[in-house]
């Protein structure tokens, strides 16, 4: 029976049940995003979202974690995703990739306006861009007289006995990033890792103040000068620097290692067409613009605008990323297990 006979012979009670049905039967879906918390999070619920919302007739709902607590999640529910589109760093997107968990992006305008080498195989592509290098406390340099680093071997430097702070490798990217260079500078590769290994001991160790599981304690140590210089990226340097954290970022000059932040959309989700639809979306200038005005979120779309606030960021990344060092992630990916069995076995004891 037509749904207006039928509200015609209704009482008042039953209609009102009936349009509470008829409006949960039309309610608009929700898809779930998988991301970073903390200033990204608030920035695109605030500002990059709504508009993909409104225009779609959809709620998109950020479920927030490191990439390793996203993965995590996702990869529990492979069978039966909660999560519809993911932010991974690119080394643990490898590993998605590898697991499955990503459906192959479709072809759309805005993925055309990525470079090539922003994207990951078929199933993923760079959201934002940035490498990892040096940070350090500007404060504790300036009051030592010290110059700024120039060197990933800077952290084996005697001048900073006790004053530096690694990234675990075992659960940072960072800090892996970190001792891959220095390994590179051994001579070593990410297929060959003993003669990093073999220096640590004592080059770098015997400076380390304290192994730190991710970089979330670097900002405190800082301030109470624990921390003299650390793997960093020049976008986490930036955010400090406008909370009043006396840091800054150096480019070493055997280059920094790239660290993009990716995205894919999840393989067997139950909304296929929109998640696509809102990959696409996040890499369009409209939803990069207010990322990088308002989260230092540089940009993987090139026609995204940049303003007297941005414009020098945005100019620097990419000339980061000229020099940058690119990791073999498959080759890191199968080896990784090891690796982090020897360095908490003979590194972090």
């Amino acid at each position: 029976m037509p749904l207006i006979q039928t509200m015609s012979k209704c009482t008042a009670l039953s209609c009102l049940s009936l349009t509470l049905v008829t409006g949960v039967a039309h309610a608009a879906p929700t898809l779930y995003l998988g991301m970073n918390g903390g200033t990204m999070e608030r920035v695109y619920a605030d500002k990059v979202l709504p508009p993909f919302e409104k225009a779609n007739n959809v709620k998109v709902v950020i479920v927030p974690g490191t990439s390793s607590d996203i993965l995590a999640k996702v990869q529990a529910n492979k069978d039966n995703p909660q999560i519809h589109v993911m932010f991974l760093d690119d080394g643990i997107m490898y590993r998605a990739i590898a697991m499955g968990l990503c459906e192959k992006l479709n072809p759309s305008p805005t993925l055309d306006q990525i470079p090539a080498k922003a994207k990951i195989k078929d199933e993923a592509v760079a959201v934002t861009l940035g490498v990892t290098g040096l940070g350090y406390n500007a404060k504790m340099f300036k009051e030592n007289g010290w110059s700024a680093p120039t060197s990933w071997m800077d952290l084996a430097d005697p001048r900073f006995k006790d004053k530096v702070v690694f990234q675990s490798l075992a659960s940072s990217t960072f800090g892996l990033h970190g001792f891959l260079m220095f390994n590179r500078i051994q001579g070593g590769d990410e297929t060959n890792v003993e003669p990093g290994f073999k220096a640590w001991p004592k080059t770098v160790g015997p400076n380390v103040l304290e192994y730190i599981a991710s970089s979330a304690k670097i900002s405190e140590m800082v301030q109470t000068d624990e921390a003299a210089i650390f793997p960093l990226t020049p976008t986490q340097v930036a955010t400090q620097k406008l909370l009043g954290v006396p840091m800054e970022y150096a480019q070493p000059k055997e280059g920094a290692v790239v660290l993009n932040v990716a995205e894919c959309v999840i393989a067997r989700n139950d909304q296929p067409e929109l998640a696509q639809k809102l990959a696409a979306y996040l890499l369009t200038a409209e939803a990069q613009g207010p990322a990088l005005e308002l989260g230092d979120q540089i940009p993987s779309n090139p026609t995204t605008p940049t303003t007297d606030k941005t414009r020098a960021r945005v100019d620097a990344m990419n000339s980061y990323l000229k020099t940058a060092i690119s990791i073999d992630w498959d080759q890191v990916n199968q080896a990784r297990p090891e690796w982090n069995a020897r360095w908490n076995r003979s590194i972090e004891r």
